[in-house]
């Protein structure tokens, strides 16, 4: 058996050797070249790029990775939304706006309004109201015979909503117009600015000094008071902050299959202390997060302390990570995400400040093992980040020039979590099944816990594996049940109109592009699945499995029509991430 290669029972592998997956290349050169004949098999996802029939070779530097910037993506025209006026299906409120440019034709807006996608509406059944009104695609499931909006009979409006955080109004035109008043941050970046400069002093005595320059040991010994920890950190199965995939729908149903604690997609705090609501809907959070971080990216002490202070004092939050591992250029190339580890000046102001800031509200760190793959310094950095006041730090064993190209380094996770001494650390890399997270944690004695990430993106069920320690080999039909619970809970986050229609099922595709990766534990020739192995070309013991295990971006959009209905006229669909992380 080759390595690289996960090998599917012969009973279930598709006749045509020359669509098989092969990796190619010399132990001398250990290079892997990989031969296919579409181009849907060189990359996560399957993005379609117009070599379809065509044989072809990509080396290393061939290999496309990163984002597809240029995607094309499906925009609603506003202007044929209906007025709010006009939600509840009364015309007895008129819009008060002059320059309105959205519908005020009930009539003729119900006249064009696409066909229902079912008798009941998913929101309605939830939650006793629907927001959507007539919009709603499941309208008619709540609407009476006058066609207005009702309320179910035990809707109770003073009820705690869901869903909490996000940003009001009121907050919104305060940051706007600048007249928040952060001046506890900005103090803060000083004092750690005057510590970190106390401390080199005292390193380098042999500097000249300033005049009238004293080192107050006391004053130094109070500022290095540790936060107090108010969040167990201890043999935890965390889910990790992802980008675009790991929104609030998604983490319900991680915490429905046992994860412990859950942290909201990375937001980048110039548009959080701008009051950009796109930003700020990544710190939502759901009432079944019962522990829940929000991960920021800055590259300046005082921009990302100030988004520390607005979300501590305005959200309901467990803790606050910071993003130094992020390896995605344009935040590398601003000084952002894994370029923080090689700015440790810039990097101890930032940490000192922001554990200060709030001492029941941890503050953490997640890291790569560095920025090259052949110079690691996460074990230099740790204990410093340590020191400087972090509740936590997470390694993540790869480097950003790696990204997801080679094995997570766990025995060097292990080396770095040893010379901590007094923080938990959390080891992140590679885990696909229970197994995986056996041999892991025999590798890594020192780590406490263990930050999940694509492998929760494959199989959510992950988590409930590792607690009950036996694999959970779901049907076609249980998996197509989980994906028609996560879009009823997306069209409960985003929405039941048609653009929440559009945005739950950009989301559910772009799930998808790693949902497909998963293969049933009973075609497996040699259980368990690896993360990093790249299947044999096969079909499933039914149509429905085949289709989920489709690296086909149109199959995907057949599987959303069957929950979403047809997708717009003119819809297409290539996923965001096209790296190929085998």
């Amino acid at each position: 058996m080759e390595p690289g290669i996960c090998y599917i029972k012969p009973e279930y592998l598709i006749a045509d050797a020359d669509k098989q997956p092969k990796l190619i290349g010399t132990q001398e050169s250990n290079k892997r070249e990989l031969v296919c004949e579409t181009a849907d098999d060189l990359i996560e996802g399957g993005e379609q790029t117009g070599k379809e029939n065509k044989r072809c070779k990509t080396n290393k530097k061939e290999r496309k990775r990163g984002q597809n910037k240029n995607r094309p993506v499906y925009k609603e025209d506003r202007t044929l939304h209906l007025c709010n006026s006009l939600l509840m299906g009364s015309t007895e409120k008129r819009c008060s706006l002059e320059n309105c440019r959205y519908v005020h034709d009930l009539q003729q807006y119900m006249a064009n309004k696409q066909p229902d996608l079912g008798d009941r509406c998913p929101v309605f059944d939830a939650k006793g109201y629907c927001h959507r009104g007539v919009t709603c695609r499941f309208a008619n499931a709540h609407l009476d015979k006058h066609g207005r909006n009702v309320k179910r009979e035990d809707y109770d409006e003073m009820k705690a909503k869901t869903t909490c955080n996000g940003i009001t109004t009121e907050l919104q035109v305060r940051l706007r117009k600048h007249d928040y008043d952060f001046s506890k941050s900005k103090g803060l970046v000083k004092q750690a600015e005057e510590t970190r400069d106390l401390r080199k002093c005292q390193k380098f005595e042999s500097v000249e000094k300033p005049i009238g320059f004293v080192v107050d040991e006391e004053e130094i010994k109070g500022r290095d008071t540790k936060p107090l920890r108010s969040v167990d950190f201890a043999s935890k199965l965390i889910l990790s902050p992802l980008t675009t995939v790991g929104n609030l729908p998604f983490r319900r149903i991680c915490k429905e299959f046992g994860a412990d604690i859950t942290c909201g997609e990375m937001a980048c705090c110039v548009p959080l202390v701008k009051g950009l609501t796109q930003e700020w809907a990544l710190t939502k959070r759901h009432e079944s997060e019962d522990v829940f971080g929000i991960q920021l990216c800055g590259n300046s002490p005082n921009i990302v302390a100030q988004a520390a202070q607005l979300v501590q004092e305005t959200t309901e939050v467990d803790y606050l990570d910071l993003n130094i591992g992020c390896p995605i250029d344009l935040i590398y190339q601003q000084g952002g995400g894994s370029a923080l580890m090689r700015r440790t000046n810039i990097l101890e102001l930032i940490v000192r400040s922001c554990a200060n800031l709030n001492t029941k509200i941890p503050f953490t760190v997640k890291m790569r093992t560095g920025v090259y793959a052949d110079k690691s310094t996460a074990h230099d950095l740790m204990p410093l980040v340590e020191e400087w006041g972090a509740a936590a730090v997470t390694l993540h064993g790869r480097s950003r020039e790696q990204r997801y190209t080679k094995n997570a380094n766990w025995t060097y996770i292990e080396e770095c979590a040893a010379k901590v001494k007094t923080i938990p650390v959390v080891g992140n890399g590679d885990i696909l099944s229970y197994e995986d997270y056996n041999e892991k944690r025999d590798i890594a004695p020192h780590v406490s816990s263990v930050m999940i990430g694509r492998g929760a993106l494959i199989k959510p069920w992950i988590f409930q594996e590792i607690k009950q320690q036996k694999h959970w080999s779901p049907t076609s039909s249980e998996r197509f049940e989980l994906l028609r619970k996560y879009v009823n809970y997306g069209l409960e986050h985003w929405g039941s109109d048609t653009k929440g229609v559009e945005n739950t099922r950009r989301f559910l595709l772009e799930w998808q592009s790693f949902l497909y990766r998963y293969i049933p534990y009973e075609l497996l020739l040699k259980p368990p699945q690896k993360i990093n192995e790249r299947p044999q070309q096969f079909r499933g013991r039914d149509e429905m499995e085949t289709l989920m295990s489709s690296p086909n971006a149109q199959d995907w959009v057949k599987l959303s029509e069957m929950l979403l209905g047809p997708v717009p006229e003119g819809f297409t669909f290539v996923p965001k991430h096209k790296a190929n992380a085998y």
